[in-house]
């Protein structure tokens, strides 16, 4: 499969090309990024290896030479992207989040029908092996009453002080970053049809100092600045259509030593829990933990502890045989609209004004 990276920042450089390139299933034949310097440094890197296409923008991309784009650009401009390409027939697989409003999400959608192509989304926490043992698990706990799940960094302020902390570039704060995985995993629970009621709350204590920052996603953690107009912290309460209630917690960081992310599914039968820790970051919990609890008794159930990251290269293992399922149109983006939506919720809810991304489109 003939890929083009679309956007090379630390998503694309760090997660995606890696993979790509050492995956017998693909080819990189194209990098896009609207920087020079960028795209010049990472042409030196593949030493010789350098893929048929270098360009600024993903307009230089044609269907009959890519066969799939792997947009991983900054957050505001991930549907923008993403529709141009959609619209001249290329499929995408896009980085969450897949949008950044309900809007967005209905652009996408239009897109999607008017280039026939398919649009597929990140979904790292489906793919993990703890993740997917919690959920065959969950086949044991009767009715799903209760969802709580949090993902809680020590210290993990992304950029602090570049987009990701600009509200008018990434949508939002650790809602939209950390939040989006934590709604998504939970969707198999909950069901389909989305939220009918959200409310939470939001705060901001550690955005502002560069010592919260996550140093482990720079080569020089003097990179890490202080500022921003986002949260790093949000606490929400969620029910689903379905009458499934979920508390959910976000936290870029927090006075913890170790970044954690805590699972628990209460059924009517019985309770599962996992302890675990998503992302990269290197303050984790050494080993992923699964443990059933039933009249009175703890199970612990045995879970894979993976290398970090293997659920980016299971995405790809699965991405060709998405491609052809023409059953999975629209999927992606229905999924996105219903997160989108729950993420407005909660934000009208914390704070009452408009979050809406200018029009106004920076490079791409």
């Amino acid at each position: 499969m003939r890929v083009a990276v679309v956007g090379l920042g630390w998503a694309g450089r760090s997660i995606w090309l890696p993979r790509l390139r050492e995956h017998a299933a693909y080819d990189v034949v194209a990098l896009v990024d609207p920087d020079a310097a960028a795209r010049a440094e990472l042409a030196a890197a593949l030493d010789g290896q350098a893929p048929v296409g270098l360009f600024d923008d993903p307009d230089a991309l044609r269907r009959a030479e890519v066969d799939l784009a792997v947009v991983a650009v900054p957050n505001h401009l991930h549907s923008f992207v993403a529709a141009r390409l959609l619209n001249v027939g290329i499929p995408v697989f896009l980085e969450k989040p897949v949008c950044l409003s309900t809007a967005e999400a209905d652009t996408l959608a239009a897109a999607e029908l008017a280039g026939g192509a398919m649009l597929l989304a990140g979904s790292a926490s489906r793919f993990r092996a703890d993740t997917r043992a919690l959920y065959d698990l969950a086949g044991r706990l009767g009715e799903i009453r209760h969802v709580d799940v949090s993902w809680v960094r020590a210290r993990g302020v992304p950029d602090a002080g570049g987009w990701f902390t600009q509200r008018s570039l990434a949508g939002g704060g650790a809602l939209v970053d950390l939040g989006w995985h934590l709604l998504d995993a939970v969707a198999p629970f909950v069901g389909t049809d989305g939220f009918t009621q959200a409310v939470g709350t939001v705060s901001s204590d550690f955005v502002a100092n560069a010592a919260w920052g996550a140093a482990w996603r720079h080569e020089d953690a003097a990179q890490s600045r202080a500022g921003g107009d986002v949260e790093d912290t949000v606490r929400a309460f969620l029910v689903a259509d379905s009458g499934v209630s979920v508390s959910l917690r976000a936290s870029w960081a927090s006075h913890q030593a170790l970044d954690a992310t805590v699972i628990r599914v209460e059924g009517s039968a019985g309770t599962a829990e996992l302890r675990c820790t998503f992302g990269f970051s290197p303050n984790r919990h050494p080993a992923s933990t699964l443990t059933w609890t039933k009249d009175g008794v703890d199970s612990a159930v045995d879970v894979v502890t993976e290398p970090i990251g293997a659920e980016y290269r299971r995405q790809l293992d699965e991405l060709p045989a998405l491609l052809a399922d023409a059953g999975q149109r629209g999927r992606a983006v229905a999924q996105a609209r219903s997160t989108i939506a729950a993420i407005e919720r909660v934000y009208d809810s914390a704070r009452p004004r408009n979050h809406a991304i200018p029009a106004a489109r920076a490079a791409f």
